[in-house]
């Protein structure tokens, strides 16, 4: 038999330098750069960072003291309270505002028997609205049914007096520009940055009167004048008399969703190279500013009898007041300074904003003279 001895395999095992593989001591990065970089990485929203720092100044600089955080941030204690309950020492992610999409959506609940009834009467009727279709749903069958069906019911099957009609009515409104709405503008404290119109209608026995206001955001200087018609016409004229008259290009305006804010209107906007706001529809607190000017205007001067529907009278008279608003009374919000004083104070300009006088326009021209 055939014995085999196996010798230890010859093997040198290498050396190793212990302190050559020593790894190097993780070092953490502070809690706010921590913070801000997973801000970064999940693309954390505007209003969501301001919370942020709300955490980081109270971790830090507030030394954890919310009500000092909350006073310096300008927020209620129990604002920041919430949000920090949420954020639990380091949910950035928490700090993002919750959907207000409801949990249960309205869904399809129009049954066939109600589906089948809703649409024999509108054949039939095809003029009547959904409260009449409603009613005589009611006098027929005996059951209530709401309008929001019956809505569904007229839009599945295109149940239309005009079907060509409607359908151009739906590509126009889908195809209609998204207004620039007043909240997105982040206004700068400027002369002249952003201007505010509006109009004030008068009535008089059986007359309009129409009287286009403006006031400047930053400086409060403000003008208006009056016209026989509300019409983008006349919003045109009274834009490039504003434009005249502050000799500085116009930034930004802001009106109302009134019809005499469009067409012509627009127009000049886009001559002057201005960017068009609109204000919130049924929301007059969007054009406070001007708002607050129009009431100044009918309380000081208006109501004092200085109305007359004489256009031209009115507007000479209208100039003598508007040189006291700009030149020689006093405005709380400007500390107690004039607006033309605080105009020239504040920008160190020499006085070339003149008084103002009315004049007449013709064949689409328009001179505003001015007194020296």
């Amino acid at each position: 038999m055939q014995q085999i001895y196996l010798r230890p395999a010859n093997i040198i095992q290498p050396t190793f330098v212990i302190n050559q593989f020593k790894r190097k001591p993780i070092e953490l990065l502070s809690k706010p750069i921590r913070w801000r970089k997973q801000a970064d990485l999940i693309g954390l929203s505007p209003p969501a960072r301001l919370r942020l720092e709300w955490m980081i100044f109270y971790e830090t600089v507030g030394r954890e003291n919310a009500y000092d955080t909350a006073n310096h941030f300008g927020i209620a204690p129990k604002t920041f309270y919430k949000w920090r309950k949420r954020f639990a020492g380091g949910l950035v992610k928490e700090l993002e505002d919750e959907s207000t999409r409801p949990d249960h959506l309205r869904q399809w609940e129009v049954t066939f028997e109600e589906e089948c009834r809703i649409k024999k009467l509108r054949e039939k009727h095809l003029h009547y609205g959904k409260k009449k279709i409603k009613k005589l749903y009611f006098n027929k069958y005996g059951k209530q049914i709401s309008t929001w069906k019956i809505e569904r019911v007229i839009t599945k099957h295109d149940l239309y007096p005009d079907p060509i009609q409607q359908e151009k009515n739906k590509k126009k409104l889908k195809n209609q520009t998204k207004k620039n709405r007043i909240q997105n503008l982040v206004i700068e404290e400027k002369i002249f940055f952003l201007f505010h119109l509006d109009t004030i209608v008068i009535h008089w026995n059986n007359i309009k009167r129409y009287i286009l206001t403006a006031c400047d955001h930053h400086g409060k200087i403000a003008y208006a004048r009056m016209y026989t018609t509300k019409s983008s016409r006349s919003a045109k004229d009274f834009l490039y008399r504003l434009h005249y008259l502050i000799d500085a290009p116009l930034a930004n305006v802001q009106t109302d969703n009134g019809t005499e804010f469009y067409a012509e209107f627009e127009e000049a906007i886009t001559a002057l190279e201005a960017t068009h706001w609109f204000s919130r529809n049924r929301t007059p607190e969007d054009n406070a500013i001007v708002e607050r000017f129009n009431q100044t205007l009918q309380d000081e001067w208006l109501n004092d009898g200085h109305f007359t529907p004489d256009v031209n009278a009115f507007n000479r008279v209208l100039t003598d007041w508007l040189e006291e608003y700009n030149f020689a009374r006093p405005h709380q919000t400007l500390d107690y300074e004039t607006p033309m004083s605080y105009y020239l104070n504040t920008l160190n300009f020499s006085p070339d904003l003149l008084p103002m006088w009315s004049a007449r326009t013709s064949g689409g021209q328009f001179c505003l003279s001015l007194l020296y």
